[in-house]
């Protein structure tokens, strides 16, 4: 929780740090955790996070400290509001508003799980990858060693029942490697964390282009999380994620969250730039 947590330098600002890294800029699910702490940082408990909506505005530098910067927007009976900007170098690299509410009692369904293999019979994705690229960046995995992937298939590779073959879809189940402390608000930091990882896959699946080839440029350009439910975020969760279209350079993911139980826990929206990599591609 070391990378998630920040420091509190006045009144409504933080900082957080940076560990060792091999990428080339942030990852976008740090600035998101990082954000998501500094605001509820400055909330009452008795709130807890429902949503969350943000863009990312600029790479991240990977060797500096990040200051989070909060703005109370609203403090009312039932809802809390807070808006983060996150700077770097003085310049803005990441926007968040935040949405709280106390808890109470309401109308409550939710669509089933979908049919998926369990996380003991999917596809270990990190071992996957070593024997795809025997050369693979050791370093690279590292990176990752926080996070427990297991492939469960997309649209493209014939793993998915046919009902979900039509459409651009791909599934994984994830969790964080280690064990988590029991208070609630961690799991959410580290499930935000999580969420910007795997989506895009989904939108490449039906062009025949993994994430992380060579050919392709790829940066999340806006992330949105609804929580509706609890959960541990170190304990299994399936990752079903659907791209309903990519045009103009952008592929668009929307992705249900569920427990191994089959509870709906959160649901997740992302965009991002889905670019073809030419010898003079630069930052998006």
């Amino acid at each position: 929780m070391q990378l998630l947590d920040v420091e509190q330098l006045d009144l409504d600002l933080f900082r957080g740090q940076q560990m060792p890294s091999v990428l080339p800029r942030v990852f976008g699910g740090q600035a998101a955790a990082q954000a998501l702490v500094a605001a509820s940082r400055t909330v009452d408990p008795a709130y807890v996070v429902h949503s969350l909506h943000s863009y990312f505005l600029q790479p991240g530098d990977t060797e500096a400290p990040t200051v989070f910067d909060v703005d109370n927007l609203r403090d009312g009976r039932s809802f809390a509001t807070r808006r983060v900007v996150a700077r770097q170098h003085g310049r803005p690299i990441y926007a968040m508003t935040a949405n709280f509410q106390r808890a109470e009692e309401g109308f409550d369904h939710a669509e089933p799980m979908p049919e998926a293999i369990s996380p003991e019979d999917a596809i270990d994705a990190r071992a996957a990858s070593r024997a795809l690229d025997p050369d693979r960046d050791s370093a690279m995995d590292s990176e990752w060693d926080v996070v427990d992937f297991r492939y469960v298939g997309n649209s493209a590779d014939g793993l998915l029942p046919p009902e979900d073959a039509a459409t651009a879809r791909q599934r994984f189940w994830l969790r964080v490697s280690s064990k988590l402390p029991d208070d609630p608000f961690w799991h959410v930091a580290a499930f935000t964390y999580l969420s910007d990882m795997t989506l895009m896959g989904a939108a490449l699946a039906p062009h025949g282009v993994r994430m992380g080839g060579p050919e392709m440029l790829i940066a999340s350009l806006d992330h949105s999380i609804w929580f509706h439910r609890p959960f541990r975020a170190d304990e299994w969760w399936l990752y079903d994620q659907v791209s309903p279209s990519a045009s103009g350079g952008r592929g668009l993911v929307l992705a249900k969250v569920y427990t191994q139980d089959g509870t709906l826990v959160a649901t997740v929206a992302q965009e991002a730039l889905l670019r073809r990599r030419t010898p003079s591609e630069g930052s998006p």
